[in-house]
């Protein structure tokens, strides 16, 4: 019997038995939203049956994976390889042959790591299959309804790994959001941000916020402390979780003309 455990509109895999919800706790909260016709399941046969894994690189050391058909949030991970370990930060649902293949020939995975629960889907395949561990900040530990044997919970404000990349607790979007430091990606360093840190499409502006899709602004007191902790990193370039979300060379500058006007509006308001 196939178990429908696999939530359609965030990719996010459940226990296959008696302890797996009714309804996805990470969508029934209001930094996410149900269907309007109610929660929708499916399992990873079907995916894997109609859909594929699609790799692009981006530089030399880093790549994009995503699914094709896009499926649920329609993200993207991010596998950075390091001379020390790869490591793949957020994750997709869907991991097929071709995919495991690729990233095998790069020398594998040393760790994978997150920015927030939206983008956990199916860690723990992940996980398995290439025998790596899994960081996320204990402040998100609540929202880990399909534990494993691979996650370490950390603590603090940074999470140092190796080559020069650390994790870097902002907390905002939840109370656990992160962005990955990466030195070697440009001149002053790059940071991989998932929704911690939101590039708009026009390139110009950079959003932190408790909610994107149903527009929730941060608490100020919150919101403060993101940009402090976001403030205190050199960076130029940003990847975020999606496609458009490259911001090269001057992201360090438009994240300092955002917070300006955070400052000039809702800081003030």
């Amino acid at each position: 019997m196939t178990i429908n455990n696999l939530c359609k509109t965030c990719g996010t895999e459940y226990p296959q038995g008696d302890e797996s919800p009714k309804t996805c706790p990470i969508c029934d909260d209001d930094r996410q939203y149900l269907p309007e016709n109610g929660q929708q399941w499916t399992n990873y046969n079907e995916l894997s049956t109609n859909h594929k894994v699609v790799i692009t690189e981006l530089t030399p050391v880093l790549y994009a994976i995503k699914i094709e058909p896009a499926f649920a949030l329609g993200q993207r991970a991010l596998l950075v390889l390091s001379e020390q370990g790869n490591i793949l930060w957020d994750c997709i649902p869907l991991l097929d042959e071709p995919s495991i293949e690729f990233i095998r020939s790069k020398g594998g995975l040393k760790a994978i790591a997150f920015s927030h629960p939206h983008y956990y889907s199916t860690m723990n395949r992940w996980a398995e299959v290439f025998d790596c561990s899994v960081y996320i900040h204990q402040l998100d530990e609540p929202w880990v309804f399909n534990s494993g044997s691979s996650i370490q919970f950390w603590r603090g404000d940074e999470k140092p790994l190796w080559d020069g990349m650390q994790i870097v607790h902002t907390g905002g979007h939840f109370p656990g959001s992160c962005i990955l430091k990466v030195d070697g990606l440009s001149a002053k360093g790059g940071l991989l941000c998932g929704d911690s840190l939101y590039v708009a499409r026009s390139k110009r502006h950079i959003a932190i916020m408790y909610s994107y899709p149903n527009q929730i602004p941060l608490l100020a007191n919150e919101l403060k402390e993101t940009i402090r902790k976001v403030s205190e990193q050199e960076f130029d370039t940003i990847y975020g979780a999606f496609d458009w979300q490259n911001l090269k060379g001057n992201a360090g500058e438009v994240f300092k003309n955002s917070v300006e006007r955070y400052q000039e509006s809702c800081l003030q308001f």
